[in-house]
């Protein structure tokens, strides 16, 4: 779906081909296509966060007597930043499965 596969250099890391390889479905359906992108990134950072926050509380506790809930937090956030390149591509894809389905072969709008 991109033109590289890896998200190094990130400069160039969400170019996409005019249309797909394989069935030849246009990849940006519309002009301004992916700015709804950003409502699915914001999900799944947030759920990132949640899950992150929630193992952090399971794995090694949190307390209101000391920082730990600060140290969380902290962590959780960071995880989210660095997985952030992987986050904007794959709601990317996601966005692009919610407007076109794929069957026998063939993308149809």
């Amino acid at each position: 779906m991109y033109l590289q596969s890896s998200v190094f250099p990130m400069n160039t890391m969400m170019q996409m081909p005019e249309r797909c390889s394989e069935c030849g479905q246009k990849m940006e359906l519309e002009v301004g296509f992916y700015y709804g992108t950003g409502y699915v990134s914001y999900v799944l950072t947030v759920a990132i966060i949640a899950i992150c926050f929630i193992s952090y509380w399971l794995i090694i506790g949190m307390s209101s007597k000391d920082y730990s809930i600060f140290y969380a937090l902290g962590t959780a956030i960071g995880i989210a930043l660095l997985l952030q390149p992987l986050i904007m591509r794959y709601s990317r894809v996601i966005y692009l499965y919610m407007f076109v389905k794929f069957g026998k072969g063939r993308a149809s709008r």
